[in-house]
């Protein structure tokens, strides 16, 4: 016999509306008895489930009446506006979380009474969540620097303003999709923003490994060319030897990625050669430096904001040059001009190339003249990170550094034997 069909559906709802309602009001009730005895303070165990109730019932009762839930809701608003006020004569200081949980919990009944349990259970945990967790939250707001607000807002600018409306289609004989485009804008910067924020948060704990992993998402050249600097006249020069090395393997895994997202075919072919060469720039870098922490004071290791909006009209403009200049290449110089093109892009900015193929990979070019000339860039670059690191760098660090990057330069090309 299946009990749960001997129950009323309606009953489920209602104890669920009661449970749910009850956790918010239990919540409070540990927050109220935290508190002065004398500091007010509205609802707790008992009222929030009434509350809760309230919701639920008038919610049934708008069926007949739509009116009626509106008019619940200002009513126990009209309550709650009242609390606010005691609170406020006791204290200038006063808030309003407890009030507005209250207006939640009466959403919350609604919401289950009209059978959205997801929405409901949902409401509830996140609502749970940002009450317990007022202090580290107050805490992780001091720590925000204002500006990263601004920050935060011009990639939603990217990403939520500027990307819809684009136009999804193609223009010239060279397939330009400004859609395409911009969203390739948005998944670099969103890559680079996350390793921006973690560099950010990471402060004066920051260690040169750890620079080295997130410059490698960042972008491996600006990494290795502040390693390099800061490298001169210090007494680790294989920590940071090791950190260059492991900012250049973690590129291997930051480029397939980027790949992935917009040709999966392409992303398949170079797929094993560059996981086995960013494995290998990871682990020989983190052997190298001998798994210690070796902390950075200096503040040139700090990454620029990814999301500045210069960066992506300089992106779009490089990327643009390099669509029509590899189809062009493409048509009058054949597979040798491509790969001429790709070793050039590794002494500039590879991403643009890296997407430009990915775009035409299967298209105008072949997906195995694309990976070929992926590696190629990949590998070009390498080369001119070893030039920085030699010449940037003193002592052992710009032997160190330079070779480890010359011969990875060379592992990489050895991956086109197994194209």
């Amino acid at each position: 016999m299946n009990w749960a069909q001997l129950i009323p559906s309606e009953l489920l709802q209602f104890l669920l509306a009661l449970a749910l309602s009850f956790l918010i009001g239990l919540q409070r009730e540990e927050v109220k008895h935290g508190k002065d005895r004398d500091f007010y303070s509205f609802g707790g165990v008992r009222t929030f489930p009434m509350i809760g109730l309230f919701g639920f019932w008038l919610a049934k009762l708008s069926e007949a009446n739509p009116a009626a839930l509106g008019l619940g809701l200002a009513t126990l608003g009209s309550f709650l506006w009242l609390s606010y006020r005691k609170k406020l004569e006791m204290s200038s200081a006063a808030g309003m979380t407890t009030e507005v949980s209250g207006l939640i919990t009466y959403l919350i009944g609604v919401l289950v009474y009209r059978q959205d349990f997801w929405a409901a259970v949902t409401t509830t945990v996140v609502l749970l969540l940002l009450l317990e967790l007022k202090e580290g939250l107050e805490r992780m707001a001091h720590k925000i620097p204002p500006e990263e607000i601004f920050t935060f807002t011009r990639f939603l600018l990217l990403t939520a303003v500027i990307l819809p409306v684009v136009p999804d289609q193609d223009f010239s004989p060279f397939h330009l999709n400004p859609h395409q485009m911009w969203l390739m804008v948005v998944v670099i910067s969103s890559m680079s923003y996350l390793s921006y924020l973690i560099n950010i948060f990471s402060g004066n704990r920051k260690s040169i490994l750890l620079s080295g992993l997130l410059g490698g998402l960042y972008s491996s050249t600006l990494t290795t060319v502040m390693l390099a600097k800061q490298a001169r006249g210090s007494l680790q020069p294989r920590m940071y030897s090791g950190a260059i090395l492991l900012a250049s393997g973690i590129m291997y895994f930051r480029v397939l990625s980027l790949i992935a997202i917009f040709n999966m075919p392409l992303a398949q072919t170079v797929g094993l050669p560059f996981l086995l060469l960013g494995s290998l720039g990871c682990l020989v870098g983190w052997w190298w430096s001998n798994g210690t922490r070796g902390v950075v004071q200096d503040s040139n290791l700090e990454s620029k904001n990814p999301l500045e909006l210069r960066f992506a009209l300089l992106f779009m403009v490089l990327y643009v040059t390099v669509m029509v200049v590899s189809g062009w290449v493409s048509k009058w110089a054949g597979a040798s001009g491509i790969y001429l093109l790709s070793a050039i892009s590794g002494f500039t900015d590879v991403d643009p190339f890296v997407m430009s193929m990915s775009q035409s990979a299967g298209q105008s070019t072949a997906v195995k003249l694309a990976a070929g000339a992926v590696i190629v860039a990949t590998s070009s670059n390498h080369l001119l990170k070893g030039l920085y690191s030699y010449f940037l760098s003193d002592g052992k660090v710009k032997r160190q550094a330079a070779l480890f990057l010359l011969l990875y330069s060379g592992a990489g090309l050895l991956a086109l034997f197994f194209l």
